[in-house]
């Protein structure tokens, strides 16, 4: 039962069907706001909508991912002193409280702009920069590495069946279930439930996993007499070891100082690309799905967020099976690969089989993050899990939100010539990060040569 109590899956489940149920009230919600303006009553101006939507969610997105510039490295550095629940309990405190915003909008049809509000408390608690960063340090300091990549993408696998499940339901509860007259309402209490929920399992519930450091002590001495960075592994005669066999076993990199920043930096270099083409896609595709000639009803659009949502159970299963004949770059070669064709081919969708086309061939887009984080946790310190997750969410978002400005100025100038120019410079991103991971790749095995 102890160990039960370890488990961090069923807050990421019930947060991640709240989240599933806001962001399709939200989406509808300010759809539905713009509509009854008097700029866009009687006319079928649809293309001036979206970019109305689409500016909104511009704004939007900028506070949500500066805003957490100031809390989040506060709040990891507090976790990693043996307080790890503060960088799961925090955000989710914010998330409850700013998911209550949009009741107010919807009952009393206050300005849309509240939801600025909303964005910049939920910012200032961590958001997800803070909270994710949490689970992945979570996850990896009650793992072992062997199994590391298998623990994180089954959290993953976790997080995309329950966003699987929240989507297919939140269209359908948005259109049919309405205890009032007022649409999303229903939507908006069921996710400020569940977030209480797992505040209250954070709280009362939810036990740190214990861990221990394999590091030698004469390392450890060593280290601390010449005051050098511990934040990196400093285990010479197991990365020595592990070298030996790179072919067979998991990817740890050498030790030796500045070789590993730069590996590091070159991980780094490659989630970062890869998330930008992927959360720049993201950001236009529901716009996408609105607009002709696919004109998505509310219930499509959960259709087509759970088509989504299964990429994370394919791509659990690509790690399950490829694991067996393929390591840590290589899946994640496969992931940047398969994310490519699938958004190359989203670029030139005009029928509805088409996008669930699309989605299918990006069924093991979900790997290369993972990936890259479970390589990153293997080779540092387990105190520093926290800080090095949150400065690649940091990382993250800030590129993220960049992406997301930039993204939607390029939709709305080419939403009448070829709405799927984002979706074709997404996959140019795409395969640009094949490049850091390749190099990594290529590092490893002439140091393996030189090693043997």
């Amino acid at each position: 039962m102890a160990q039960v109590r370890t488990w961090i899956e069923p807050i990421v489940a019930g947060a991640q069907i709240a989240s599933s149920f806001y962001d399709t009230a939200l989406l509808l919600s300010v759809k539905n706001y713009y509509n009854r303006t008097t700029k866009f009553l009687n006319t079928s101006d649809s293309d001036t909508l979206q970019k109305e939507i689409s500016n909104f969610y511009i704004i939007h997105n900028l506070i949500l991912g500066l805003s957490p510039l100031l809390s989040a490295y506060i709040l990891a550095n507090i976790g990693d002193r043996q307080r790890r629940k503060i960088t799961i309990c925090v955000p989710l405190l914010g998330y409850l409280i700013s998911r209550c915003f949009l009741l107010p909008v919807i009952f009393f049809n206050w300005p849309i702009e509240v939801m600025f509000g909303s964005a910049a408390l939920n910012g200032l608690t961590g958001w997800f920069t803070t909270y994710w960063a949490g689970v992945m340090a979570w996850a990896s300091q009650g793992s072992s590495k062997e199994k590391r990549s298998l623990k994180l993408i089954i959290i993953e696998l976790v997080y995309g069946l329950a966003g699987f499940v929240g989507s297919l339901a939140s269209g359908h509860i948005f259109v049919i279930v309405n205890i009032t007259n007022h649409q999303g309402t229903t939507l908006v209490i069921c996710s400020i439930v569940l977030y209480m929920f797992c505040l209250g399992y954070s709280i009362f519930i939810l036990k740190v996993p214990h861990y221990k450091i394999s590091q030698p002590k004469n390392t450890r001495a060593q280290n601390h007499g010449t005051g050098e960075d511990e934040t990196f592994s400093t285990e010479p005669a197991e990365s020595s070891r592990l070298l030996d066999n790179i072919g067979d076993g998991p990817l740890v990199i050498p030790t030796t100082g500045t070789p590993s920043r730069i590996f590091i930096a070159l991980l780094f270099t490659s989630a970062i690309l890869y998330n930008i083409s992927v959360a720049g896609s993201v950001d236009v595709l529901s716009l996408f799905l609105l607009k002709e000639p696919l004109s998505f009803s509310p219930e499509y659009i959960g259709y087509g967020n759970a088509a989504g949502y299964m990429i994370f159970i394919t791509s659990f299963l690509g790690v399950f099976i490829l694991s067996r004949w393929f390591r840590d770059v290589k899946l994640i070669l496969i992931g940047i690969i398969s994310f490519s064709a699938g958004i190359f081919i989203m670029a030139f969708v005009r029928w509805t089989f088409m996008y669930f086309i699309a989605r299918t061939v990006m069924m093991f887009s979900l790997i290369p993050l993972p990936t890259i984080r479970s390589v990153l946790s293997k080779n540092i310190q387990g105190s520093s899990y926290g800080k090095v997750f949150v400065v690649l969410q940091l990382s993250l978002a800030i590129s993220g939100v960049i992406t997301s400005t930039v993204y939607n100025k390029i939709y709305q100038a080419t939403l009448e010539r070829f709405s799927g120019t984002c979706f074709i410079l997404s996959g140019i991103i795409a395969i640009l990060s094949l490049i850091p991971i390749s190099v990594t790749a290529y590092k490893y095995s002439t140091l393996l040569q030189t090693s043997r």
